[in-house]
């Protein structure tokens, strides 16, 4: 089945309606650009001031021109674009790229006239590009439907990245930068203002081309979550990797009551989740953006992140190493037996990893053939970088260092190597030639295979894991504010382990609660006006005496009385006190375009003061789970510190998994959800506080 975008990206043929004479203005560049560049198909100018346009017969109308074009480029004043595009979908055109600009970036007039092209798209079938945008190319169609100066951008054939942009200047410059890079592009796609193509569809035809191997894609935000969401899933399905810059920020939707969970989730980290959960590269700068690509557009991933370092200098080994650990690739030392034959080979060589072969290699280049060999024969390794410095483009060693990686790529066809070299252009495409990504700096080599092994563990996982099933006894959200009890007896429902405990009107009721638990024991006030308990005096931890039982029930009615007068007491909760295993946080924070997201972290200052927290789309199964649980910087702290027993991941992933599907099918009664303390144990978990806060209270 065609995809709908495929007569707005290989337009067999084009009117372009505004068309000028003159081929440095809007209307001109794009004719200029296909007569020059090669379009094959035809081409309609339509301008009624002209009988020919650049050589080309006029029409005074787009209903002169033959039914059933492809794409029309309106490059016409604001006033009366939209009228063209009904003309365009009256006459059957089947997509439109809209330069002109003054919609609803401008003004509220113009975000009317921008919901009527928004219907016009509709209503018609036909699919609109814009409006203000940059337009679309397709380099190996010639087919420039835009006024950038695409012929003065050209540096490279067709490649097989596919780059789109809601910013068009910024599309243009992404290019531009890419070319310079050796990244060779075929489609561009600029978004524009989104009133009908967005980026996540661009993504989406991009993940089912079959010339689009690697994705680049910029935007400032993002409309809806299903095609975004599809479109991420079709491109993982396909291994190609989708490298996102995504800048700005929106605000996460009004609360009615803060909460830990709340307070930490802004847009952005949202945002993150959906790039974790789908396994996008996300890029903070021009450069990464550009030269991850590069790397990707080899099209070899590894398999693992164990990563061979050589080099020439001990110096740049260091550095080498030192950016493989921030990057998270694993240096591990050659094996013992191998270091020996090494150091036999290059007596004065550093053989654990880094292995450093010295300058020795300039007297005898063949040791670093050896050397190489050695290493991928006898070692087991993803990966490999060799730092070459300028050697291969010295006259004395260029000839011998091109054919012994001529000779290594022919015994090793399918070693990934990255070449960290400087070297004029000549010479890196006789590396590339052999499949070997060159880079100069030594530690953004690093940073490159660390994201190709990314991309190589993302592809080699699969389909995620199918999120649990809630039990068919599980309660619904709540419409009304609840307090702690009801909300854990919600959390209890869902199969989601809470502390044993009753909510208790009398002295004598908690004292008799007490003896039932027969330990020490939590007291809290109850009260679905009284959110943060702790900041009231509300807790009383580790009570463990009738006297103590009676008295706390006294002091918490009295100490919420006075704090919170108009508050509404439910009573005291007398709970089992949990002691040991580890307090984590869990919880939910609803997005105004994604929906609800769940969060986890640690507990105490790893929350409060570190941050130190993640964040997946709901719902999601337990791999995911797992993942986020992988993901924190306080990790260690699960697997036992000082003596203390390894927490229970498998409890505590299961929980994730649950909360997750609760929040997506609850998600239009849920603001946010707040499970704090969370405790995992040495077997099991347990919720000891939650919150849930629903919509519109």
């Amino acid at each position: 089945m065609t995809h709908p975008l495929e007569p707005m990206l290989r337009p067999k043929s084009v009117a372009v309606i505004g068309a000028s004479n003159t081929a440095s203005r809007i209307g001109g560049r794009p004719i200029h650009s296909m007569k020059t560049l090669g379009y094959k198909g035809k081409i309609y100018p339509v301008n009624p001031n002209y009988e020919t346009v650049q050589d080309l017969p006029a029409f005074a109308r787009i209903e002169d021109v033959p039914q059933g074009i492809d794409c029309a480029v309106i490059a016409v004043p604001a006033k009366v674009a939209v009228q063209t595009l009904r003309d365009c979908a009256d006459h059957g055109i089947k997509s439109a790229v809209m330069f002109t600009s003054g919609f609803a970036e401008l003004s509220d007039d113009g975000a009317k006239a921008q919901r009527e092209i928004s219907a016009i798209a509709r209503d018609s079938g036909m699919r609109i590009l814009g409006p203000n945008c940059l337009g679309v190319f397709n380099v190996d169609a010639g087919w420039y439907g835009t006024f950038t100066n695409a012929p003065g951008m050209l540096k490279l054939p067709p490649g097989p990245i596919g780059i789109v942009s809601q910013s068009g200047a910024y599309g243009g410059h992404v290019f531009m930068v890419s070319q310079m890079r050796g990244v060779g592009s075929n489609y561009w796609v600029t978004t524009g203002n989104e009133s009908d193509v967005d980026v996540a569809e661009v993504i989406e035809y991009y993940a089912q081309a079959p010339d689009v191997k690697v994705i680049l894609a910029y935007a400032e935000g993002i409309k809806s979550k299903d095609r975004i969401c599809r479109a991420l899933d079709m491109a993982r399905e396909a291994e190609k990797p989708v490298i996102f810059m995504k800048v700005g920020s929106s605000a996460v939707g009004a609360i009615a009551a803060a909460s830990h969970t709340a307070s930490l989730a802004g847009a952005d980290a949202v945002y993150s989740a959906l790039f974790k959960q789908y396994g996008v590269y996300r890029a903070e700068t021009t450069e990464e953006f550009v030269d991850i690509a590069y790397g990707c557009q080899f099209g070899k991933y590894p398999k693992g992140r164990k990563i061979d370092l050589q080099t020439i200098s001990g110096g740049v080994g260091v550095q080498m190493a030192d950016a493989a650990v921030k990057y998270k690739l694993e240096v591990t030392p050659l094996p013992p037996q191998t270091q020996k034959k090494l150091k036999a080979l290059i007596p004065f060589a550093g053989v654990n990893n880094p292995v450093d072969f010295t300058a020795q290699a300039l007297n005898d280049p063949s040791l670093m053939e050896a050397n190489i060999s050695m290493t991928i024969d006898e070692a087991d390794f993803d990966s490999h970088i060799v730092y070459l410095a300028s050697i291969p483009a010295s006259p004395f060693t260029r000839d011998a260092c091109l054919k012994i990686f001529q000779n290594i790529r022919t015994k090793y066809p399918d070693e990934i190597i990255m070449m960290n070299i400087i070297s004029p252009e000549e010479i890196i495409a006789d590396y590339e030639a052999l499949n070997m990504p060159c880079y100069e700096d030594p530690a953004l080599a690093v940073r490159a295979m660390a994201a190709l092994a990314h991309f190589g563990e993302v592809f080699a996982r699969g389909r995620p894991d199918q999120p649990p099933a809630l039990p068919a006894d599980a309660l619904a959200a709540p419409t009304t504010t609840i307090a702690e009890h009801e909300a854990k007896k919600l959390l209890g429902s869902i199969g989601i382990p809470v502390t044993v405990e009753e909510l208790v009107q009398s002295a004598k009721e908690a004292v008799t609660v007490w003896q039932n638990i027969s330990g020490p024991v939590v007291m809290k006030i109850a009260s679905p006006d009284i959110l943060h308990k702790t900041e009231i005096g509300g807790v009383l931890l580790n009570l463990n005496s009738a006297d103590d039982i009676s008295n706390g029930f006294e002091t918490l009615i009295d100490r919420a009385r006075k704090a919170k007068p108009d508050a509404r007491i439910d009573g005291v909760i007398v709970a089992q006190m949990i002691t040991g295993g580890v307090e984590t946080v869990m919880g939910v924070v609803c997005d105004p375009v994604f929906g609800p997201a769940v969060m986890f972290g640690l507990g105490g200052v790893f929350v409060e003061v570190l941050k130190d927290v993640t964040f997946r789309l709901a719902p999601f199964g337990l791999d995911e789970a797992r993942r986020m649980i992988d993901e924190i910087q306080g990790r260690a702290m699960l697997d036992g510190v000082r003596g203390a027993p390894p927490s229970d991941i498998n409890a505590l992933a299961d929980a994730l998994s649950r909360l997750s599907v609760f929040a997506a099918e609850n998600a239009d009664n849920i603001e946010t959800i707040d499970v704090n303390p969370f405790i995992v144990l040495s077997e099991g978990a347990v919720a000891v506080d939650a919150l849930v806060v629903p919509k519109g209270i």
